[in-house]
């Protein structure tokens, strides 16, 4: 039985070999791109699924409201609860991001861009395993380092690390064990020591929200018991010790202040899915834009089903014969099914190894787009892959099989089933799927290139084209604003260089600070602090709108003086904000200016509340400073740059490597993921279109070619070529249109729902409506038009005499 089916199928092949190509390549292309998709999917969804404790560790985060949740945490926060809660295993503390960084082994430097600090507890909570040493000991004391197999080889290449001294933050360490780098997880570092450690000593009594806290629970259910501890810690130890040094009630104080932090328990398991501020220095995934490529590569998959089924059922009528004359020789209506499903299994098979043929040839250029290293291995990918292979086969193959078996057996033996109407009109409702989907992508992808075009030509309120942010490293017993003035006066007599300044953060980084600004007896305004040295607005050409810049001929203007941005001038409810006297984190200032808003994160973020003062009038940012920031002239750039280098490494830093950024570009990475969006957009247009048009084009040589006899009798009584065109593509252009009408819906209200995620965005033109059924209408006409000049150039004569 199966080689008889086996040998039909052949036969039907030869026989329809460009259709049968066009079946293998749709649905292949389809398989391959939700491969693609899942291979992404399973990669971000596999993060710190080894570690054996994921599901009793929690990152400690805190909900300022207003959607303010920090990932950082007070050092009184974990010492207080472990003291105070049965719940708790352990608790360890780090600092949310990597430290770029030298270590120095027998005057030989190597630079690290993954130091990591943590506790002594960190291996407890991710228990990495040890070639060298062991997880008891690695940390042994605040001394102690731990290094990654690949970092040990950096430094120390063929000798054993173990008991190695090493020179690191201006301290000696000794390297206690080395251990092998998870896959996949939420830290993956070079190096760690528990330096932060002093750190938190020192600051053991500050409230700051400054670090990392990881807690392990003994149970994974006692979480609503600890957030509950954490919150009465906050109100107990924070809040009532506030409102009692400032006279007031606890309901006075949370009246003036808000309400008083809320804390929030987000397990390890799920950290790398969580959308917004994220606790560890691997950084979260683009959740949205993984749901957005597994959702398009599940429609482009039904779009080549669709298509299969569509050219399946318009092939049965060419076998209507052969089930009929079967069905007369006794075939069951499920021996029939059974052939077609045999049949459209063979051709998924050659589907899905086409399908990873084309994976495996374009998985490089993949990795490259997501800076990813995926493979086509494992075996939860392989068991996917089985599923894929049969929900291809139930989808597309059964529904024609019985499609086809149903066919009536006299009436297809005389003929009649060409002429039923039920076949014709299931494959143009699946045409009318088709056009549908290509409006959705064709909608999508103007859209989402308008959206990022728009946030590429968007004026930030800032100009960082031509300004450098040279790292600066502190180094120890020297103030870094003291080295900075030094280093300033040099920098500004070097050719090219029009301005230098300096700030406590870089405009589109991820570091920023943040307290508390109120006028008088109104409600605190969660805001963002901006240290800066004089000249550091004008050299990033921000305005200001009302009232002045600080001023270095005026010495209360380093100690009491502030600028508000606009956003942050609105919530003091004043008419006039200048020289009113606000409070911010505790310490007075008198408001001397008013700047312009602009963006200091990605545009997808409204505008925070800023707040601008002299480096000097906080203590700790003297110390805090990280980069200076030097405008230089566009002419003689690379000249300029280099002068720079060799100043810096001569008479600055000799054991760093001199690095810089440019602020323009350091902001375009914060919406590089949108580009990245942009992108996909256009390639799965591309693939959904060309699917489209194997569809299309299919049909309509399928129907055209059913009505060779029809055309030929219409020539033969005179019908002209234009005639005969018309009445061939009508009913495509009437397909399209409907298409067009029931996919603009589902695109306005998806691409609707994407802008949102910006605060800085675009009204929906309807120029992406016009273009989408434009190109639908033009690549309708084109191949069904093309088709059809080809088959009114038929031999008359040929198809008068079969009768």
């Amino acid at each position: 039985m199966l080689k008889n089916w086996t040998n039909i199928f052949v036969y039907h092949i030869k026989n329809n070999k460009f259709f049968t190509a066009l079946n293998i390549l749709g649905l292949s292309i389809g398989i391959a791109g939700l491969i693609f998709a899942i291979l992404y999917w399973n990669d971000e969804h596999s993060y710190d699924q080894w570690n054996p404790e994921k599901d009793k560790i929690f990152s400690v985060m805190n909900d300022f409201g207003g959607g303010n949740i920090w990932t950082t945490n007070s050092p009184i926060t974990a010492r207080t609860l472990n003291a105070t809660t049965p719940y708790l295993d352990q608790y360890c503390y780090y600092r949310i991001n990597y430290t770029t960084e030298t270590i120095q082994y027998r005057g030989k430097i190597e630079l690290f861009d993954k130091i990591f600090s943590a506790e002594r507890s960190f291996f407890s909570f991710f228990p990495f395993e040890f070639v060298q040493g062991n997880i008891k000991t690695a940390l042994h004391d605040r001394n102690s380092m731990a290094l990654s197999e690949a970092s040990a080889a950096r430094i120390f290449k063929n000798e054993n690390a173990m008991g190695k001294q090493v020179k690191y933050a201006d301290k000696i360490f000794v390297i206690r064990g080395v251990y092998k780098m998870p896959k996949k997880s939420s830290i993956l570092p070079d190096v760690i020591t528990p330096i932060v450690e002093d750190e938190l000593e020192s600051n053991k009594d500050n409230w700051g929200f400054s670090y990392g806290l990881m807690l392990k629970l003994k149970k994974q259910s006692d979480t609503t018991a600890v957030i509950k501890n954490l919150d009465q810690i906050f109100l107990e130890k924070n809040y009532k010790q506030q409102a009692k040094e400032v006279g007031l009630s606890l309901d006075e104080f949370i009246k003036q202040y808000g309400d008083p932090i809320k804390a929030r328990l987000f397990p390890l398991s799920k950290s790398r899915l969580r959308q917004g501020n994220y606790a560890f220095p691997e950084q979260n995934t683009n959740l949205q834009f993984l749901k957005i490529v597994m959702g398009l590569s599940i429609l482009i998959l039904l779009l080549s089903i669709v298509n299969y089924i569509n050219m399946a059922t318009a092939n049965a009528v060419k076998r209507a014969k052969e089930v009929g004359v079967r069905k007369i020789i006794g075939a069951s209506k499920n021996q029939i099914i059974a052939q077609f499903v045999f049949e459209t299994t063979l051709i998924t098979l050659f589907s899905v190894l086409l399908a990873m043929v084309i994976v495996e040839l374009s998985l490089p250029f993949y990795n490259s787009f997501l800076g990813k290293d995926l493979t086509l291995i494992g075996t939860q990918f392989y068991l996917q892959l089985i599923l894929i292979f049969f929900f291809v086969i139930i989808v597309s193959g059964i529904f024609p099989a019985v499609y086809i078996s149903n066919f009536e057996t006299l009436k297809v033996l005389k003929g009649n089933f060409s002429r039923s109407k039920s076949g014709v009109w299931l494959r143009n409702g699946m045409l009318v799927l088709q056009f549908s989907i290509a409006t959705l992508f064709i909608i999508g992808s103007f859209i989402v290139h308008k959206q990022v075009n728009y946030m590429i030509a968007k004026d930030l309120g800032f100009d960082g084209a031509q300004v450098m942010d040279i790292v600066f490293r502190p180094v120890k017993g020297k103030v870094q604003y003291d080295r900075y003035k030094t280093i300033k006066q040099e920098l500004s007599k070097i050719k090219g260089v029009e301005a230098v300044s300096t700030g406590a953060f870089s405009i589109g980084s991820n570091e920023n600070s943040w307290q508390g600004l109120h006028y008088k007896s109104n409600k605190e305004v969660i805001t963002q602090q901006l240290g800066l040295d004089f000249g550091q607005l004008d050299l990033l050409g921000i305005k200001i709108v009302k009232g002045r810049d600080l001023n270095s001929k005026l010495a209360t203007d380093s100690i009491t003086s502030a600028l508000l941005n606009e956003t942050a001038a609105k919530t003091l409810m004043v008419k006039d904000p200048i020289n009113k006297e606000i409070t911010f984190g505790g310490q007075k200032y008198k408001v001397v200016g008013i700047v312009k808003d602009f963006h200091y994160i990605g545009l997808e973020y409204n505008v925070a509340p800023m707040i601008f003062f002299h480096i000097k009038s906080v203590p700790w940012m003297e110390d805090y400073l990280r980069f200076i920031s030097v405008k230089i002239s566009a002419e003689g750039m690379p000249q300029t740059i280099a002068t720079i280098e060799k100043f810096w490494k001569s008479k600055v830093d000799q054991e760093y490597p001199f690095e810089y950024g440019f602020v323009d570009k350091n902001f375009a990475r914060t919406y590089k993921k949108y580009q990245d969006q942009r992108n996909l957009f256009a390639l799965l247009n591309i693939v959904v279109i060309l699917i489209a048009v194997f569809g299309l084009f299919a049909l309509a040589s399928f129907s055209m070619e059913r009505r060779l006899r029809e055309i030929a009798i219409r020539k033969t009584l005179g019908a002209e070529t234009n005639i005969l065109l018309k009445e061939l593509s009508k009913q495509y252009v009437i397909f399209c249109v409907i298409g067009f009408l029931i996919g603009i819906v589902p695109a306005y209200l998806l691409m609707q729902k994407w802008l949102e995620n910006f605060a800085s965005r675009i009204d929906i033109p309807f120029l992406p409506f016009l273009v989408a059924f434009v190109s639908l209408l033009f690549l309708t006409l084109t191949i069904v038009l093309a088709k059809a000049y080809q088959v009114t150039k038929v031999d008359v004569l040929k198809y008068l005499k079969y009768e």
